[in-house]
């Protein structure tokens, strides 16, 4: 068998996630469908992670294999791409080691939340419009430090899933401003079902005053979901980045 990493970019509004769900469209099933068209047999994917209902990716990694060895890689993403709808882009793919895996081996991640208090029709399915009308993003981004000084984020799980730790560790979150729009990035190992929107959620509260940096802190050592903020809406969420060891890809 032979392993490849593709690369994707895809606009989450239509789809009811990454994953293959049995009441709706996913992007690993347009993905599945259309690669198994092309190779002509069945072609099953591994995700580097699972997007919720709504969620974009601007970059997105998963594995395949395939029986035989593909020649001409450019010449298979430009044909995928055609069949593709519109809103599911193929960056690129490429041959990785057979061992090597788009999940337990991606490095970090990163999502960016986007929100702005103006409306822009150019860019409303990605961004979440609200208030921002005395939001103290400062205070927002001392809360975000305090995050650096914990792993466990259990007050930030979606309840009742199966995953077996809550540990994640965190490398940086920060708000910042972009033109008219707020941006919260954020990049760790891994991450938590939901885990993202409920932060997101809970630094609104800091930041309108209606929890404070001491409070913050007591969600997170809580370990529970009940006591954490509302998480806010999907479509202002996007995966941008995984990063991978470079030993998992094979010489060109």
């Amino acid at each position: 068998m032979y392993r490849y990493f593709i690369y994707i970019a895809y606009n989450g509004t239509r789809y009811c996630g990454w994953q293959n769900q049995p009441n709706g469209l996913s992007v690993q099933q347009c993905l599945e469908e259309k690669l198994t068209v092309l190779l002509r047999q069945p072609v099953f994917i591994v995700g580097a992670g699972r997007t919720d209902a709504g969620v974009h990716a601007r970059q997105m990694v998963a594995h395949f294999d395939v029986e035989n060895p593909i020649d001409d890689l450019e010449l298979l993403a430009g044909k995928l791409q055609n069949l593709l709808p519109y809103d599911i882009a193929v960056d690129r793919i490429v041959r990785v080691r057979n061992e090597a895996h788009a999940r337990f081996d991606a490095l970090s991640r990163t999502y960016r939340y986007y929100i702005s208090d103006r409306k822009n029709p150019f860019n409303y399915e990605w961004v979440c419009r609200m208030s921002l009308k005395g939001i103290d993003f400062d205070l927002m981004n001392e809360a975000c430090n305090i995050l650096n000084e914990y792993a466990d984020f259990t007050s930030f799980s979606k309840l009742h899933t199966d995953v077996k730790t809550h540990i994640c560790r965190i490398a940086y979150a920060q708000w910042e401003q972009e033109d008219e729009m707020w941006v919260f990035t954020i990049q760790a190992d891994r991450f938590l079902r939901n885990m993202v929107r409920a932060i997101v959620g809970t630094l609104f509260e800091v930041g309108r005053g209606k929890c404070s940096l001491s409070d913050f802190r007591q969600v997170i050592e809580a370990k529970d979901r009940c006591k954490a903020g509302t998480s806010v809406s999907a479509h202002g969420l996007s995966l941008i980045n995984i990063t991978y060891p470079a030993e998992l890809f094979c010489a060109i």
